[in-house]
């Protein structure tokens, strides 16, 4: 059986992996410290259980389930998080998730959550294994030899008759990004949502055109539901994906040979199209960012480091973080820093020097300076003030 551990935080991968190995270890497990690495091995391995964290860089672990349960409908999955939030278990729960884990986790129960799924995974697996495999086999085979003949390109003896035989008519979509970066998480964000909605308003399938383009093939009973599904479409990409895209459609087609041809005319509009930047990104990527600089206060917090973590420009990210917060980024983060010192320092056990280290100041005169900047008084000066006088 294979699990998936997603996490940012390397301590928690590789705790749990400790604990699962030496309880498990005829289980094997893989790690990634992002959604984007995390799709890359769902898409290479036949994953069973995936335990994710919920709040990481660029999408949260309950969007990474929601885009990939369609597409690995067989795995289990559990939801990490470091808050009790009611409303984070709820949406878990409203998306299949088959327990929620609030960390520290207890290496009891995690084991027996483990347990307990990998006798329900066996179960299934008895019955439904063999013919799964088949069907994604020939899954792949048809979308690998289509890419290969929308491209123009020899597919060889293979003859797609028995592929195409349920689309006797039907519609191309090509979905292209513009981005600088390696787009692996885009291409499995797109692949998701065109296969979920395709599968929603009529029968197809998804293939990957090139390194920046995903071709969808539907069959419809009209046009008009193809329009309903290009605005449902539209609408699902502008809230994930990170990166400015196209979406290009064919007219009916008829004739299966015409595909390339008009896959080659849809490359070729594109450089006449503008490309859809994501507007209620920059929204959705201050939330993440916030929810970031909550939990790693206490390191290198830079406007550089935080934008390349939402894919923004530090320019925009900066503009955008005022706009949205209506505090500037160094402004929030000395905040934030501040109110956690303001806590430590009723603590008469911790000294000055790890009370500012704990909240990300490695100079404590720094931390000082800062300090009284703010409140007006010393950090030990605060301290004393702090104090009790005994009553006598």
């Amino acid at each position: 059986m294979n699990i998936l551990i997603v996490d940012d935080e390397t301590t928690i991968r590789e705790g749990i992996q400790r604990t699962l190995h030496n309880r498990f270890p005829q289980y094997r497990i893989l790690l990634a410290s992002n959604p984007e690495e995390a799709a890359g091995l769902l898409r290479i391995h036949h994953i069973h259980i995936v335990l994710t964290d919920i709040l990481m860089p660029g999408m949260t672990g309950l969007e990474f389930m929601k885009i990939s349960r369609h597409r690995h409908p067989h795995v289990k999955w559990v939801v990490i998080s470091a808050y009790s939030e009611f409303a984070y278990a709820q949406e878990a729960v409203r998306l299949g998730a088959k327990d929620y884990l609030l960390k520290p986790i207890g290496k009891e129960a995690l084991t027996e959550m483990i347990g307990t799924l990998g006798e329900e995974i066996a179960r299934e697996i008895e019955f439904t294994e063999e013919a799964e495999l088949l069907k994604v086999g020939r899954k792949y085979l048809r979308e690998a030899v289509f890419q290969r003949f929308a491209s123009g390109l020899d597919t060889g003896r293979i003859d797609l008759e028995p592929f195409m035989e349920s689309h006797p008519s039907f519609y191309l979509i090509m979905v292209k990004m513009e981005s600088d970066k390696v787009v692996h998480l885009e291409h499995f964000i797109i692949e998701n949502v065109l296969s979920e909605l395709i599968e929603k308003h009529g029968m197809g399938f998804v293939a990957i055109h090139d390194h920046k383009s995903m071709l969808g093939l539907i069959t419809v009973p009209n046009r008009g539901i193809l329009a309903v599904l290009l605005d449902e479409l539209r609408s699902h990409l502008i809230r994930y994906l990170k990166v400015p895209f196209q979406i290009m459609h064919s007219e009916l087609i008829e004739q299966f040979d015409a595909v390339p041809e008009e896959v080659r005319r849809m490359s070729q509009a594109s450089s006449t199209q503008v490309y859809e930047h994501y507007a209620s990104g920059g929204e959705r990527a201050v939330e993440v960012a916030q929810q970031y600089i909550r939990t790693h206060y206490q390191e290198d917090l830079s406007l550089e480091r935080v934008a390349s973590l939402v894919y923004l420009n530090p320019a925009y990210f900066s503009q955008l973080f005022k706009q949205k917060t209506g505090h500037g980024f160094k402004e929030y983060v000395i905040q934030l820093r501040l109110d956690k010192a303001e806590k430590l320092l009723h603590n008469p056990k911790l000294k000055l020097a790890e009370v500012a280290e704990r909240i990300g100041y490695q100079d404590i005169r720094h931390f000082a300076t800062v300090f009284r900047k703010k409140f007006g008084v010393s950090p030990s000066e605060y301290r004393q003030s702090c104090v009790k006088t005994p009553t006598s």
